[in-house]
């Protein structure tokens, strides 16, 4: 189906995602506001229902005026499930819309009524109720996104016929059904001036390092001790410097190892052809002696803190050089998805070296990195499809066609916005993560209903830079939320 064709499509069956997706981030907005509401004074400042005092009078206190705001949000939001549901019926959208949409609704009233029940009891169980059929709307209507996205915009026949979930089958020769890359004559020469030389090598050896990688790894590491530093004395500067030093060092370290396992493989992509193992500039010997001499340091940073911390930072690099890299990559569809506990182990580490041990913060904050990884990588995915069919990966729009890669995208993302909002439970976290969490997964969310209408290159890198763009900012919200605010 060709672009216009699906744009003309799209266009003559009204404008439902658009309503569905606003509906769905209103709902997460009154979840993230309503977590946060029940851990602070607004709570406990208009105990009485609807209103306060005695049920009808107006809030004393500004906190309570934050109460009553959430609970008349509340009624409106609900006003937009409810058209939501009436839309789905009456322009006739597939059965499971209907049925999410449905599921949805019904379970509004039974949220209102668990709001009114813990306004004006004590009940902590209750609260955690709240919060889960709270999820559970949400959920129901990405699903009932997703779903409606797929019906309008994709193509039913797009997956590759007789495509293997593994590697390409190799012909008799031994060699791989894809085309090689540049020839060794194509491949650039080194300088001849000895200080142009020395710096081509050196910045050689910085790419080697996967530095585009390293701030957003140490950015989770920085969010995982400032959360553990909320309920721990154990965050120092020493502490901080020495986790931050080791992270650096473990992500060169990996990514360097992943730079020698897929040197010939990167010579038959466009997008890694110009790497340094590829292009000789870098011996394989060197570049394994650098990523032991990154590797060692880093353990012993790690270790400096404490030992669980080099435990964690050892298998994160073997993980990623090991586990990613050699055997899941080239041999699984699945291995955007379990390669993504590479870059959740960060925030253990991050909370590990403050606390000494794994807690709830950690493992829900390397949660929201885990479920992450697929809605941002798949962007990736899409833009270099043809790139990753040539490499030999089964990446998942090779295997199984675009249109289930976009809907796994926005699957993903609903998936990681509600263990965001599990996160926001936390009491060191406030209005700033509340605020931060809302709008740039609303942004987020519309990067990835655009790519669903537009279905191109710029539209795939546009959803991935708005992932990029939500994770750092949620980030940079938790610490600024648990150290500034």
């Amino acid at each position: 189906m060709s672009r216009d064709a699906r744009e003309s499509r799209a266009e003559g069956r009204g404008r439902y995602p658009g309503l569905l997706a606003a509906a769905a981030m209103a709902v997460y907005l009154l979840l993230l506001v309503g977590a946060t509401t029940a851990l602070t004074d607004a709570a406990s400042a208009c105990t009485a229902w609807p209103a306060c005092g005695d049920g009808l009078a107006l809030p004393a206190t500004a906190a309570g005026y934050v109460a009553l705001g959430h609970r008349v949000a509340a009624v409106l939001v609900g006003l937009l499930v409810v058209a939501v549901l009436v839309a789905a019926w009456r322009e006739s959208e597939p059965r499971r819309v209907r049925a999410a949409t449905t599921a949805s609704a019904a379970l509004y009233p039974l949220q209102a009524g668990l709001g009114a029940l813990v306004a004006t009891t004590e009940g902590g169980v209750l609260r955690a109720a709240h919060l889960v059929v709270g999820m559970a709307i949400f959920g129901g209507l990405v699903a009932a996104l997703a779903w409606t996205l797929e019906s309008r915009t994709g193509d039913p026949n797009d997956r590759p016929a007789g495509r293997p979930d593994g590697p390409p089958a190799a012909d008799p020769a031994g060699e791989s059904d894809y085309d090689h890359g540049p020839a060794a004559g194509d491949r650039p020469e080194l300088p001849t001036s000895p200080l142009a030389r020395a710096k081509t090598v050196a910045y050689a050896y910085f790419r080697l390092t996967k530095p585009r990688l390293m701030w957003l790894l140490c950015l989770v590491a920085s969010a995982g001790m400032a959360l553990a530093g909320s309920i721990h004395p154990g965050l120092t500067p020493q502490v901080m410097l020495a986790t931050l030093g080791g992270g650096v060092l473990s992500i060169g370290s990996a990514g360097t190892l992943n730079h020698v396992f897929e040197r010939d493989i990167d010579r038959r992509m466009q997008r890694t052809s110009d790497r340094p193992l590829a292009t000789d500039i870098v011996p394989v010997r060197n570049a394994l002696a650098f990523a032991l001499l990154l590797g060692g340091t880093s353990i012993a940073l790690f270790a400096s803190v404490n030992l669980l911390a080099a435990v964690l930072g050892l298998g994160a690099i073997a993980f990623y050089a090991v586990v990613y890299t050699l055997l899941l990559k080239p041999n699984s569809v699945q291995n955007t998805v379990i390669g993504g506990a590479a870059g959740a182990l960060p925030a253990l580490i991050g909370w590990v070296a403050v606390t000494g041990s794994i807690g709830w913060g950690g493992i829900a904050l390397a949660t929201v990195i885990f479920l992450w990884t697929p809605a941002h990588f798949y962007n990736l995915a899409l833009a270099y499809k043809d790139d990753y069919e040539r490499g030999g990966f089964p990446m998942l729009p090779v295997v199984r066609g675009e249109t289930v890669t976009r809907k796994h995208i926005v699957g993903y993302l609903g998936a990681t916005l509600v263990a965001a909002g599990a996160l926001a439970t936390m009491t060191a976290l406030g209005p700033v993560y509340v605020l931060t969490s809302a709008l740039f997964g609303g942004v987020f969310l519309w990067a990835v209903v655009r790519l669903h209408y537009e279905q191109s290159e710029g539209a795939a890198f546009r959803a991935f830079h708005a992932s990029n763009a939500y994770l750092g900012a949620l980030l940079l919200a938790i610490v600024v939320d648990t150290l500034v605010v």
